[in-house]
């Protein structure tokens, strides 16, 4: 089958023959038709110290997918049972896979196992014709989720995840970072009554796409600052909620400087560095401050899931983020099209 490998520990991939994966026991075997490119993916690309340190190359990297299922290993319940899984199945998966037996997954904490391994990082992913993964991480898709949107399932909860972590229904929130995942955010936070959301970044194209997705105010803060807008807006105290998409430095104190007293903020972006903040205003104006990774296993699917089947107009506002289409073949252009800024969500064509 066609895989895309990072065949040695260096810069580069390639788009290689490999054997079939076969379903071991309490594993599933799935035709991949999407898969969605991460930035996590740009980084084993080339290849950089957090790579070097994760990976053992050779390894089929990718991680966000949707496809059939085609095999099923021992020990899997399949059947027409509510939970079974079967042959034809149309899903997405979860790609932490974890050990099941550490405190916080015994504990039903799964989503902060303290041995995950993750699909395309520690175990073969899903850039490939065909991926085994255990069946607890398979996530049925209804029919009205499509293939497209179905490849987006692990960032769009992601952002979810975030969006959810502190009540925000009537709330002023403002989302620093305008990549798919703050996009994404921006689409959930309308979804559940934000009463205005202003979302930040430095590229003008990305925060159009935020505006698509239901941003009331966006701010280029290459050339302007957040403050301002809440005048427009008539805000009187500062935003309630925060979402920290973009991990750098300068948008978390700026989201400081603008937060209400006892705000509440939510960081999913991973700064590249250790860096300082003024934890004065945090501790004057009471503000929590919660770090945010993954998914919550599996409560945000239920979320996602539910909310896009309810809603049309949220359906059309995820599927807004995905700008850019490739066949597999054309791997390099979908990485140099991630890479080039004027993008929102890259999907590349496994079928």
């Amino acid at each position: 089958m066609r895989a895309l490998v990072k065949t040695t520990a260096g810069p580069g991939l390639e788009l290689v023959d490999v054997p079939e994966p076969e379903p071991g026991p309490g594993e599933v075997k799935i035709r991949v038709l999407r898969a969605g490119l991460c930035g996590t993916d740009l980084h084993i690309e080339s290849w950089d110290e957090w790579s070097a340190s994760m990976l053992q190359p050779p390894l089929t990297i990718g991680h966000e997918f949707y496809g059939e299922i085609v095999e099923i290993g021992p020990g899997v319940a399949t059947g027409d049972g509510k939970y079974d899984l079967r042959v034809g199945m149309r899903v997405s998966a979860e790609g932490h896979v974890i050990c099941g037996r550490c405190r916080n997954c015994r504990a039903g904490r799964q989503q902060m196992c303290v041995q995950t391994s993750s699909l395309g990082v520690n175990r073969d992913g899903a850039f490939a014709d065909y991926v085994v993964i255990p069946a607890s991480n398979v996530w049925e898709q209804p029919d009205d989720i499509d293939p497209e949107l179905g490849a987006v399932f692990d960032p769009l909860g992601n952002a979810v995840h975030t969006a959810l972590s502190f009540p925000m229904s009537g709330d002023d929130v403002l989302i620093t970072g305008a990549g798919p995942i703050g996009v994404m955010a921006t689409a959930i936070a309308r979804h559940i009554g934000a009463r205005y959301i202003v979302v930040t970044d430095v590229s003008d194209y990305r925060l159009e796409l935020a505006t698509a997705a239901g941003a009331d105010r966006v701010v280029n803060v290459a050339r302007d600052r957040v403050r301002p807008v809440q005048a427009e807006l008539g805000m009187a105290e500062g935003f309630d909620v925060g979402l920290e998409m973009s991990g750098f430095p300068s948008a978390l104190a700026e989201m400081i400087e603008n937060a209400t007293h006892g705000a509440k903020i939510a960081m999913l972006g991973l700064p590249k560095e250790p860096f300082a903040i003024d934890w004065g205003p945090v501790i004057t104006r009471m503000i929590t401050i919660k770090g945010i990774y993954g998914r919550e296993m599996y409560d945000t699917w239920y979320r996602m899931t539910f909310m896009l089947q309810t809603s049309q107009e949220l359906r059309e506002r995820i599927r807004s983020v995905i700008t850019h289409r490739f066949p597999a073949e054309q791997w390099q252009d979908a990485f140099a099209a991630a890479r080039s800024g004027e993008v929102g969500k890259v999907i590349m064509d496994w079928s």
